[in-house]
């Protein structure tokens, strides 16, 4: 049974595990005790969940940007954390993103296999990062992201693309830095656009889907599309739909990993 409170719906929960689908524009926890996020609304949910000897209270075994939505997993004591960190490290864990980006991609798949590192240039006051082929990139990590083209359409009246990414690294910012790297940056994304995307209400990048294979057992976490065409404020008319989001389509993009 799912519970919605304030935007946060739980998807999932057991002994192990506390899954929730995370609202875009709210930060996992910080150390602004004033300030609401994930931390402080699932401590108010779950208030027999918290742990005082943990700084953030809870266990998060992985994390998600503030302007992404979905799909975040909370381990619930230090053994389910140990095996979902496990799962991650071996990379067992699968995870599996909605985008609408700006334009048409050519392509019906491919794969961005792209260093990643920190930004030098400070350009925007943030922690931004960028490609290796940037001579401003410091300390680049090997980076790999497969994307999958779902829908061409319309998005404002402009032409926009849905995709599937999965991630088959965990850098910071990947999924926006591989996107803006091949010219098609994630409608929204205000700090990869140079902040020139300021007009849509949100980042459209979405966890959608989480397995996680552990030695606790298995964790298959879905959640619905949130770019479709049922919410208005998404001003998306696709025109071309090239594959539904379903188990082929998931299959496909597995298979453009080696």
């Amino acid at each position: 049974m799912m519970e919605e409170n304030r935007g946060i719906v739980v998807l999932h929960q057991d002994e192990n595990y506390l899954v929730v689908n995370k609202p875009y524009d709210m930060v996992v926890n910080s150390n602004d005790a004033s300030k609401v996020t994930l931390q402080t609304e699932i401590r108010r949910l779950f208030p027999h969940l918290v742990n005082p000897d943990l700084k953030h209270e809870f266990h998060f075994v992985h994390r998600l940007d503030y302007a992404t939505s979905g799909v975040i997993c909370v381990a619930l004591c230090r053994n389910s954390a140990r095996a979902a960190s496990a799962s991650f490290e071996k990379r067992c864990a699968r995870k599996y993103y909605l985008a609408l980006v700006h334009g048409h991609v050519e392509e019906d798949s491919l794969v961005v296999r792209e260093a990643i590192g920190e930004d030098i240039r400070e350009l925007l006051g943030n922690k931004r990062m960028c490609t290796s082929d940037q001579v401003h990139c410091q300390n680049p990590r090997d980076c790999v992201t497969a994307i999958l083209v779902l829908e061409k359409g319309l998005r404002n009246g402009k032409p926009a693309t849905k995709v599937l990414l999965r991630p088959g690294t965990g850098r910071r910012h990947q999924l926006r830095v591989h996107c803006s790297h091949i010219g098609h940056t994630i409608i929204g994304d205000y700090t990869y656009s140079n902040r020139q995307d300021h007009e849509p209400h949100r980042t459209f990048l979405h966890s959608f889907r989480l397995i996680l294979e552990s030695d606790l057992g298995h964790l298959d976490i879905q959640t619905s599309d949130p770019f479709d065409t049922s919410d208005d404020k998404n001003e998306w008319s696709p025109t071309e739909v090239l594959r539904r989001i379903d188990e082929d389509a998931f299959s496909a993009i597995d298979k453009l990993f080696p």
